[in-house]
């Protein structure tokens, strides 16, 4: 039922996609922006890290495809609750951990997508990483996602204007990105931000990521990666659930 049930919702919601190309691309745009233009002022650079240049910026644009996109995937439930869709779903017989699971991996599938195409970029201009890695950043994109956009459809569900939750958004994505290394490794950064960033869940994960992708997948990099994403991902999921069964959604 379960299983059932999720897959229903996703396909909806992965039919929906499919029809917007504008919905495909656009994601993609400012992580490839960031690869155009600030990545060629790396090469050479001392970055602090393991690596090439592209192997420390690429994990971090991946992951910053996942912050982003699915910090703000909560705005489509904003509009469906304007439009009455929320309403009609709330007299269906599908359970509520379907209706958010189908969400979440629909907005996993899509960052992914435009995941493989950054990489295409990035390999076009310089990349080099084992393909093992790559699919491991794949992964670690797919997780954040479902975590990020479950966070983001049950705050979706508290606010009742759009205007009220673009800000909330803003004001924890934006220290993410500073504190988490996305573009820079915290490696470059003074003792104390560099400790300030290590209670940034994010980090860890941008650690992982290059990690794989010079080709170390058993170091405690990896490891910590590997439980903060997955030890994220189902608090964020119990906890969207959860608002979407006390909001009736």
């Amino acid at each position: 039922m379960l299983i059932h049930d999720t897959a229903l919702v996703f396909g909806r919601y992965a039919r929906q996609t499919l029809r917007s190309r504008f919905q495909l691309l656009f994601g993609v745009l400012m992580p490839l922006m960031y690869l155009l233009f600030f990545g060629p002022l790396l090469t050479g650079l001392p970055l602090g890290a393991r690596g090439d240049s592209w192997q420390v910026l690429v994990p971090g644009l991946l992951l910053q495809l996942g912050l982003f996109g699915a910090s703000f995937a909560g705005f489509a439930i904003i509009i469906e609750k304007q439009m009455g869709v929320v309403e009609r779903m709330r007299v269906t017989p599908v359970g509520r951990l379907p209706l958010l699971l189908g969400r979440v991996l629909r907005d996993a599938a899509l960052f992914v997508f435009q995941a493989v195409l950054l990489i295409l970029a990035a390999v076009a201009m310089g990349l080099r990483a084992p393909l093992g890695g790559i699919l491991i950043g794949f992964g670690f994109v797919a997780v954040l996602t479902v975590a990020l956009a479950s966070l983001s459809y049950a705050l979706a569900l508290r606010v009742p204007k759009p205007q009220e939750f673009g800000p909330v958004v803003n004001a924890v994505s934006m220290p993410s990105m500073l504190l988490s290394g996305l573009m820079l490794p915290m490696a470059l950064a003074p003792a104390w931000l560099d400790a300030l960033s290590h209670l940034m869940p994010f980090r860890y994960l941008v650690d992982a990521v290059r990690a794989a992708y010079v080709g170390d997948y058993t170091g405690p990099a990896m490891l910590y990666g590997v439980l903060v994403a997955a030890g994220f991902a189902a608090l964020a999921v119990t906890v969207g659930t959860r608002v979407f069964r006390e909001a009736g959604a």
